[in-house]
């Protein structure tokens, strides 16, 4: 009997993300505890635009497509729907943090009981590499090839720590997926966050670090080093809020 299996959460088909990103492993740790809390048939998961658009191929349980940035306020309606599921948003930086913030802060300060997967690699992905919310500092990116200047395109959103001082929040934290023990407290994140959201409590919010090798133009290894020396340095790792709502 092989010790590793594949979640029964997780469709059995090939990702179409590029070799090396961490995409995949996040779609397992949702699946995983998905799986642990016996939930998919009581799960819906809303899809963003972006590299995780076809998110609704990978997961067993029901999924609807959002227009981009709306998935929070898709995720509101469902929920209130059927209050008895469990709704999550996967969503990325672009998608959560540009076209889509409004909708994000207000499913906040509004307290909505859904959780967002959001995943940070400071880069738009799937539309070729251009500068996106949380790119850094100084970052090289298709629109800002010298860099990102701040005193031209303003400062990087760090989304934990906005959400951290909305009353609606329940629960934020920050984890990274660079390897075997931040994958595992990353995935304890994520049930942290469902169990929240079971429990009425609240908004809840996970970023996960994650990194762009094609984008960012390095090969995985120097990717996942890039992470632990400039990317968590600039959004620290942690908890950001905790606490019942209601």
């Amino acid at each position: 009997m092989p010790s590793f299996k594949r979640p029964k959460s997780l469709a059995d088909v090939k990702f179409h993300y590029c070799p090396g990103c961490t995409h995949g492993i996040i779609h397992r740790l949702v699946a995983e505890v998905i799986d642990e809390m016996d939930i998919e048939g009581e799960t819906i998961g809303v899809c963003p635009v972006g590299c995780s658009v076809l998110a609704y191929d990978y997961f067993n349980c029901d999924m609807m497509q959002a227009s981009h940035g709306r998935s929070p306020a898709v995720a509101t309606g469902i929920k209130r729907a059927k209050p008895d599921k469990l709704v999550f948003t996967y969503q990325g930086d672009g998608d959560l943090a540009s076209i889509g913030t409004a909708e994000t802060i207000h499913a906040a300060a509004r307290g909505e009981n859904i959780t967002i997967i959001f995943v940070n690699n400071t880069i738009y992905g799937m539309t070729g590499g251009q500068m996106a919310p949380t790119t850094l500092p100084g970052q090289v990116t298709q629109t800002s090839p010298y860099g990102r200047d701040t005193a031209r395109e303003g400062f990087p959103l760090k989304i934990c720590e906005i959400m951290s001082q909305i009353d609606g929040v329940a629960y934020a934290e920050r984890v990274a997926v660079i390897d075997y023990k931040s994958i595992m407290n990353a995935k304890k994140a994520i049930r942290k966050a469902f169990d929240v959201q079971m429990k009425k409590q609240g908004f809840s919010i996970v970023e996960l670090l994650s990194n762009c090798p094609t984008n960012w133009g390095m090969s995985t290894l120097d990717s996942i080093e890039r992470i632990k020396t400039q990317v968590i340095p600039y959004y620290p790792l942690g908890v950001f809020k905790e606490g019942s709502i209601r």
